[in-house]
Protein backbone atom coordinates (compact mmCIF):
# COMPACT_ATOMS: atom_id res chain seq x y z
CA UNK A 1 0.00 0.00 0.00
CA UNK A 2 0.97 3.58 -0.36
CA UNK A 3 0.71 4.80 2.99
CA UNK A 4 1.07 8.90 4.04
CA UNK A 5 2.76 9.26 7.85
CA UNK A 6 1.96 13.02 8.74
CA UNK A 7 4.74 13.85 11.59
CA UNK A 8 6.44 11.22 9.79
CA UNK A 9 9.74 12.53 10.56
CA UNK A 10 9.05 12.69 14.67
CA UNK A 11 9.92 9.74 16.80
CA UNK A 12 6.65 7.15 16.66
CA UNK A 13 5.94 8.20 12.66
CA UNK A 14 10.05 7.19 11.70
CA UNK A 15 9.56 4.42 13.39
CA UNK A 16 6.51 3.03 11.81
CA UNK A 17 7.74 4.31 8.50
CA UNK A 18 11.15 1.94 9.05
CA UNK A 19 8.64 -0.84 9.91
CA UNK A 20 6.11 -0.40 7.18
CA UNK A 21 9.21 0.02 4.45
CA UNK A 22 10.31 -3.53 5.92
CA UNK A 23 6.79 -4.83 5.35
CA UNK A 24 6.96 -3.64 1.25
CA UNK A 25 4.64 -0.57 1.77
CA UNK A 26 5.35 2.41 0.05
CA UNK A 27 5.72 5.29 2.30
CA UNK A 28 5.29 9.35 1.93
CA UNK A 29 5.96 11.53 4.80
CA UNK A 30 4.93 15.29 5.34
CA UNK A 31 6.36 16.78 8.34
CA UNK A 32 7.68 20.28 8.61
CA UNK A 33 10.70 19.30 11.01
CA UNK A 34 9.27 21.51 13.69
CA UNK A 35 12.58 23.12 15.32
CA UNK A 36 10.87 22.23 19.03
CA UNK A 37 11.49 18.61 17.91
CA UNK A 38 14.23 18.30 15.25
CA UNK A 39 16.46 21.34 16.46
CA UNK A 40 18.12 23.62 14.23
CA UNK A 41 19.61 22.89 10.54
CA UNK A 42 17.24 19.81 11.07
CA UNK A 43 17.66 18.78 7.92
CA UNK A 44 21.48 18.03 8.71
CA UNK A 45 21.32 17.45 12.15
CA UNK A 46 17.60 15.22 13.30
CA UNK A 47 18.91 11.74 13.56
CA UNK A 48 14.67 10.62 13.17
CA UNK A 49 14.64 12.62 10.00
CA UNK A 50 18.22 11.38 8.83
CA UNK A 51 17.17 7.60 9.51
CA UNK A 52 14.07 7.54 6.87
CA UNK A 53 15.40 10.71 4.23
CA UNK A 54 16.58 8.02 1.55
CA UNK A 55 13.62 5.45 1.96
CA UNK A 56 10.62 7.43 1.60
CA UNK A 57 8.90 9.95 -0.33
CA UNK A 58 9.59 13.40 1.69
CA UNK A 59 7.27 16.48 1.54
CA UNK A 60 8.42 19.13 3.74
CA UNK A 61 5.34 20.99 4.75
CA UNK A 62 2.49 22.01 7.21
CA UNK A 63 -0.97 20.52 8.07
CA UNK A 64 -2.26 23.79 8.08
CA UNK A 65 -1.29 24.43 4.23
CA UNK A 66 -4.20 23.05 2.09
CA UNK A 67 -1.66 22.87 -0.75
CA UNK A 68 0.56 20.66 0.83
CA UNK A 69 -1.97 18.07 2.18
CA UNK A 70 -3.21 17.87 -1.55
CA UNK A 71 -0.03 17.44 -2.36
CA UNK A 72 0.45 14.64 -0.39
CA UNK A 73 -2.43 12.54 -0.60
CA UNK A 74 -1.90 11.87 -4.00
CA UNK A 75 -2.46 8.17 -4.62
CA UNK A 76 -2.79 7.27 -0.95
CA UNK A 77 -4.20 4.25 0.08
CA UNK A 78 -3.91 4.91 4.40
CA UNK A 79 -2.83 7.90 6.10
CA UNK A 80 -1.42 7.83 9.25
CA UNK A 81 -1.97 11.09 10.91
CA UNK A 82 0.54 11.71 13.68
CA UNK A 83 1.24 15.24 12.73
CA UNK A 84 0.26 17.63 16.25
CA UNK A 85 1.48 19.76 18.99
CA UNK A 86 2.71 18.01 21.79
CA UNK A 87 2.98 18.88 25.37
CA UNK A 88 0.67 19.28 27.83
CA UNK A 89 1.90 22.44 29.99
CA UNK A 90 2.86 24.26 27.06
CA UNK A 91 -0.54 23.83 25.48
CA UNK A 92 -2.29 26.04 28.34
CA UNK A 93 -0.95 29.27 27.15
CA UNK A 94 0.25 28.67 23.16
CA UNK A 95 -3.72 27.83 23.11
CA UNK A 96 -3.72 29.16 19.25
CA UNK A 97 -1.28 27.13 18.16
CA UNK A 98 -2.23 23.73 19.33
CA UNK A 99 -6.11 24.59 18.01
CA UNK A 100 -4.23 25.49 14.77
CA UNK A 101 -2.36 22.75 14.34
CA UNK A 102 -3.85 20.63 15.97
CA UNK A 103 -7.83 20.88 15.44
CA UNK A 104 -7.58 23.13 12.14
CA UNK A 105 -5.02 21.31 10.27
CA UNK A 106 -7.29 17.64 10.77
CA UNK A 107 -10.23 20.03 9.58
CA UNK A 108 -8.49 20.78 6.09
CA UNK A 109 -7.66 17.29 5.95
CA UNK A 110 -10.94 15.78 6.59
CA UNK A 111 -12.68 18.50 3.93
CA UNK A 112 -10.16 17.48 1.37
CA UNK A 113 -11.49 13.82 2.02
CA UNK A 114 -15.17 14.79 1.85
CA UNK A 115 -14.81 16.96 -1.11
CA UNK A 116 -11.86 15.76 -3.43
CA UNK A 117 -13.17 12.97 -5.32
CA UNK A 118 -10.03 12.18 -7.18
CA UNK A 119 -8.18 11.03 -3.31
CA UNK A 120 -8.30 7.17 -3.00
CA UNK A 121 -7.61 7.01 0.86
CA UNK A 122 -9.07 3.92 2.13
CA UNK A 123 -8.33 4.27 5.89
CA UNK A 124 -7.21 6.96 8.26
CA UNK A 125 -5.30 5.85 11.56
CA UNK A 126 -5.55 9.07 14.09
CA UNK A 127 -3.39 9.24 16.99
CA UNK A 128 -5.42 10.31 20.27
CA UNK A 129 -4.08 10.13 23.44
CA UNK A 130 -4.46 8.94 26.80
CA UNK A 131 -4.63 12.85 27.79
CA UNK A 132 -8.58 12.60 26.64
CA UNK A 133 -9.51 10.24 29.64
CA UNK A 134 -8.41 13.47 32.15
CA UNK A 135 -8.22 11.68 35.68
CA UNK A 136 -9.19 8.29 34.34
CA UNK A 137 -10.78 5.62 36.69
CA UNK A 138 -11.53 4.43 40.26
CA UNK A 139 -13.15 2.30 42.01
CA UNK A 140 -14.98 3.65 44.87
CA UNK A 141 -15.71 1.33 48.11
CA UNK A 142 -19.15 3.43 48.36
CA UNK A 143 -20.10 4.64 44.80
CA UNK A 144 -18.08 1.92 42.45
CA UNK A 145 -16.80 2.95 39.55
CA UNK A 146 -16.13 6.74 39.50
CA UNK A 147 -14.90 9.31 37.70
CA UNK A 148 -13.44 11.81 39.41
CA UNK A 149 -13.13 15.61 38.63
CA UNK A 150 -9.71 17.65 38.27
CA UNK A 151 -7.82 18.54 41.25
CA UNK A 152 -7.97 22.03 42.34
CA UNK A 153 -5.74 24.20 42.88
CA UNK A 154 -6.83 25.06 46.08
CA UNK A 155 -6.39 21.43 47.65
CA UNK A 156 -3.12 21.32 45.88
CA UNK A 157 -1.46 24.34 47.17
CA UNK A 158 -1.91 22.86 50.08
CA UNK A 159 -0.34 19.36 49.40
CA UNK A 160 -2.88 17.20 48.71
CA UNK A 161 -2.30 15.76 44.94
CA UNK A 162 -4.36 13.08 45.35
CA UNK A 163 -8.35 12.74 43.21
CA UNK A 164 -11.41 12.83 45.48
CA UNK A 165 -14.68 12.03 44.81
CA UNK A 166 -17.45 14.53 46.00
CA UNK A 167 -18.78 13.28 49.76
CA UNK A 168 -16.33 10.12 49.16
CA UNK A 169 -15.09 8.72 53.13
CA UNK A 170 -12.72 6.66 51.63
CA UNK A 171 -9.91 6.34 49.55
CA UNK A 172 -10.41 5.73 45.70
CA UNK A 173 -8.57 2.82 44.13
CA UNK A 174 -7.09 3.35 40.83
CA UNK A 175 -8.43 1.14 37.85
CA UNK A 176 -6.86 0.88 34.20
CA UNK A 177 -8.64 2.92 31.95
CA UNK A 178 -10.98 1.16 29.30
CA UNK A 179 -12.20 2.76 26.14
CA UNK A 180 -15.74 3.40 27.59
CA UNK A 181 -14.49 5.45 30.50
CA UNK A 182 -15.37 9.29 30.56
CA UNK A 183 -13.34 11.42 28.16
CA UNK A 184 -13.02 14.59 30.33
CA UNK A 185 -9.32 16.16 29.06
CA UNK A 186 -7.89 18.69 31.68
CA UNK A 187 -5.58 20.24 28.94
CA UNK A 188 -5.51 22.01 26.20
CA UNK A 189 -3.38 19.71 24.37
CA UNK A 190 -6.19 16.87 25.99
CA UNK A 191 -9.52 18.85 24.17
CA UNK A 192 -7.48 19.03 20.79
CA UNK A 193 -7.07 15.17 20.48
CA UNK A 194 -10.57 14.51 21.83
CA UNK A 195 -11.34 16.74 18.99
CA UNK A 196 -9.17 15.21 16.00
CA UNK A 197 -10.52 11.82 17.55
CA UNK A 198 -13.87 12.57 17.18
CA UNK A 199 -13.41 14.92 14.09
CA UNK A 200 -11.67 11.81 12.46
CA UNK A 201 -14.45 8.86 13.48
CA UNK A 202 -17.19 11.02 12.81
CA UNK A 203 -16.37 12.09 8.84
CA UNK A 204 -14.71 8.83 8.06
CA UNK A 205 -17.70 7.08 8.55
CA UNK A 206 -20.29 9.11 7.16
CA UNK A 207 -17.81 9.44 4.12
CA UNK A 208 -17.19 5.56 3.65
CA UNK A 209 -13.67 5.45 5.46
CA UNK A 210 -12.44 3.13 7.52
CA UNK A 211 -10.69 4.94 10.43
CA UNK A 212 -9.09 3.88 13.66
CA UNK A 213 -8.09 6.30 16.89
CA UNK A 214 -5.33 4.88 18.98
CA UNK A 215 -5.10 6.48 22.66
CA UNK A 216 -1.06 6.11 22.83
CA UNK A 217 -0.08 6.29 26.32
CA UNK A 218 3.32 7.73 27.36
CA UNK A 219 5.73 6.32 24.78
CA UNK A 220 9.25 5.92 25.09
CA UNK A 221 12.48 4.39 23.69
CA UNK A 222 15.92 5.31 20.90
CA UNK A 223 15.37 7.96 18.98
CA UNK A 224 13.04 10.23 21.24
CA UNK A 225 13.74 14.17 21.19
CA UNK A 226 16.33 14.71 24.07
CA UNK A 227 16.10 18.40 22.90
CA UNK A 228 12.41 18.95 23.52
CA UNK A 229 11.80 20.33 27.36
CA UNK A 230 7.86 20.36 27.05
CA UNK A 231 7.37 16.63 27.04
CA UNK A 232 9.29 13.24 27.58
CA UNK A 233 9.64 13.41 30.78
CA UNK A 234 12.68 10.04 30.11
CA UNK A 235 14.27 12.54 28.41
CA UNK A 236 13.93 15.19 30.62
CA UNK A 237 15.36 13.47 33.22
CA UNK A 238 18.26 12.19 31.12
CA UNK A 239 19.44 15.35 29.98
CA UNK A 240 19.51 16.43 33.65
CA UNK A 241 21.41 13.59 34.93
CA UNK A 242 23.60 13.59 32.40
CA UNK A 243 24.15 17.44 32.48
CA UNK A 244 24.97 17.13 36.11
CA UNK A 245 21.99 19.17 37.43
CA UNK A 246 19.64 18.31 40.02
CA UNK A 247 16.28 16.47 39.31
CA UNK A 248 13.07 18.26 40.85
CA UNK A 249 9.95 16.19 40.84
CA UNK A 250 6.60 17.88 40.83
CA UNK A 251 4.15 17.31 43.60
CA UNK A 252 5.22 14.09 46.25
CA UNK A 253 6.60 12.00 43.24
CA UNK A 254 4.04 9.45 43.43
CA UNK A 255 2.42 10.92 40.13
CA UNK A 256 2.30 7.85 38.03
CA UNK A 257 1.76 6.82 34.03
CA UNK A 258 1.82 4.13 31.90
CA UNK A 259 4.88 4.00 30.27
CA UNK A 260 4.47 1.65 26.51
CA UNK A 261 7.95 1.41 24.40
CA UNK A 262 8.15 2.05 20.80
CA UNK A 263 8.33 -1.23 19.36
CA UNK A 264 5.29 -2.35 20.65
CA UNK A 265 3.29 1.20 19.59
CA UNK A 266 4.57 0.34 16.38
CA UNK A 267 3.08 -2.76 16.00
CA UNK A 268 -0.34 -2.07 17.43
CA UNK A 269 -0.12 0.28 14.81
CA UNK A 270 0.55 -1.68 12.19
CA UNK A 271 -1.95 -4.34 13.55
CA UNK A 272 -4.27 -1.52 12.71
CA UNK A 273 -3.49 -0.24 9.57
CA UNK A 274 -3.43 -3.82 7.82
CA UNK A 275 -6.36 -5.08 9.57
CA UNK A 276 -9.49 -4.91 7.27
CA UNK A 277 -12.24 -5.70 9.59
CA UNK A 278 -12.04 -3.58 12.43
CA UNK A 279 -12.51 0.06 11.72
CA UNK A 280 -14.76 2.88 13.28
CA UNK A 281 -13.41 2.47 16.86
CA UNK A 282 -10.66 3.40 19.50
CA UNK A 283 -8.31 1.19 21.56
CA UNK A 284 -5.67 2.22 24.26
CA UNK A 285 -1.97 1.51 23.14
CA UNK A 286 0.14 1.03 26.41
CA UNK A 287 1.71 -1.11 28.62
CA UNK A 288 -0.96 -1.97 31.19
CA UNK A 289 1.06 -0.74 34.22
CA UNK A 290 1.53 2.30 36.10
CA UNK A 291 4.71 3.54 36.65
CA UNK A 292 5.50 6.28 39.45
CA UNK A 293 7.60 9.31 38.69
CA UNK A 294 10.38 8.99 41.48
CA UNK A 295 10.73 5.45 40.63
CA UNK A 296 11.22 6.53 37.07
CA UNK A 297 13.95 8.53 38.36
CA UNK A 298 15.48 6.40 40.59
CA UNK A 299 15.49 4.03 37.58
CA UNK A 300 17.29 6.58 35.59
CA UNK A 301 19.99 7.28 37.44
CA UNK A 302 21.03 3.56 38.52
CA UNK A 303 20.96 3.12 34.53
CA UNK A 304 23.15 5.97 33.68
CA UNK A 305 25.61 5.10 36.93
CA UNK A 306 25.04 8.91 38.41
CA UNK A 307 24.08 10.55 41.30
CA UNK A 308 22.32 14.04 41.53
CA UNK A 309 20.36 15.78 43.73
CA UNK A 310 16.66 14.63 43.86
CA UNK A 311 14.07 16.96 44.95
CA UNK A 312 10.44 16.50 45.96
CA UNK A 313 9.51 20.30 45.40
CA UNK A 314 5.61 19.62 46.00
CA UNK A 315 4.73 21.75 42.98
CA UNK A 316 2.43 21.28 40.52
CA UNK A 317 1.01 22.49 36.58
CA UNK A 318 -2.31 23.41 36.65
CA UNK A 319 -3.52 20.74 33.67
CA UNK A 320 -1.25 17.42 34.59
CA UNK A 321 -3.19 14.39 35.74
CA UNK A 322 -2.23 12.66 38.63
CA UNK A 323 -2.65 9.07 37.52
CA UNK A 324 -3.93 7.08 34.40
CA UNK A 325 -2.85 3.31 32.49
CA UNK A 326 -4.17 1.35 30.16
CA UNK A 327 -6.81 -0.96 30.15
CA UNK A 328 -5.41 -3.27 27.35
CA UNK A 329 -8.54 -5.82 27.11
CA UNK A 330 -10.15 -4.56 23.91
CA UNK A 331 -7.31 -3.90 21.71
CA UNK A 332 -5.86 -7.19 22.34
CA UNK A 333 -9.33 -9.22 21.64
CA UNK A 334 -10.02 -6.98 18.76
CA UNK A 335 -6.58 -6.67 17.15
CA UNK A 336 -4.62 -9.76 18.74
CA UNK A 337 -2.19 -6.72 20.47
CA UNK A 338 -0.39 -7.58 23.56
CA UNK A 339 2.67 -5.05 24.78
CA UNK A 340 5.85 -7.30 25.21
CA UNK A 341 8.27 -5.14 26.60
CA UNK A 342 8.64 -4.70 30.37
CA UNK A 343 9.52 -1.09 31.84
CA UNK A 344 12.57 -2.85 33.05
CA UNK A 345 13.59 -4.00 29.61
CA UNK A 346 12.82 -0.88 27.89
CA UNK A 347 14.31 1.74 30.28
CA UNK A 348 17.29 -0.15 30.09
CA UNK A 349 16.96 0.26 26.04
CA UNK A 350 16.67 3.60 26.29
CA UNK A 351 19.43 4.62 28.63
CA UNK A 352 21.73 2.63 26.72
CA UNK A 353 20.97 4.91 23.09
CA UNK A 354 20.55 7.87 25.48
CA UNK A 355 24.71 7.31 26.29
CA UNK A 356 25.42 6.99 22.69
CA UNK A 357 23.96 10.34 21.97
CA UNK A 358 25.50 13.75 22.40
CA UNK A 359 23.67 15.80 25.26
CA UNK A 360 22.74 19.09 24.55
CA UNK A 361 22.45 21.25 27.70
CA UNK A 362 18.84 20.92 29.06
CA UNK A 363 16.41 23.61 28.32
CA UNK A 364 13.98 22.19 30.89
CA UNK A 365 14.83 24.97 33.19
CA UNK A 366 13.65 27.87 30.60
CA UNK A 367 10.22 25.53 29.66
CA UNK A 368 10.01 25.50 33.97
CA UNK A 369 10.63 29.71 34.22
CA UNK A 370 8.01 30.33 30.93
CA UNK A 371 5.19 27.97 32.89
CA UNK A 372 6.08 29.85 36.38
CA UNK A 373 5.52 33.38 34.43
CA UNK A 374 2.11 32.33 32.73
CA UNK A 375 0.70 31.45 36.47
CA UNK A 376 1.06 27.65 35.73
CA UNK A 377 3.42 26.21 37.66
CA UNK A 378 2.74 27.05 41.80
Amino acid sequence: MKILITGGAGFIGSNLALALLKKGHSIVVLDNLSTQIHGINAEETSPLYTSIKNSVTFIKGDVTNREHWQKALIGVDVLVHYAAETGTGQSMYEIERYTTVNVGGTGILLDLLANDKTLQVKKVIVASSRSIYGEGKYFSQELGIVYPNHRTDAAMQNGDFDVHYPNEKTALQLMPTDEESKIHPSSVYGITKQNQEQMVLCVCKAIGIKAIAFRYQNVYGPGQSLSNPYTGILSIFSSLILNGKPINIFEDGKESRDFVFIDDVVAATILGIENDTIHNDVFNVGAGVATDVSTVAKTLLEKYGKHVPITITGNYRLGDIRHNYADGTKIKKALGFTPIVSFEEGITKFAQWVTTQTIAESKFEDSIEEMKKKGLLK
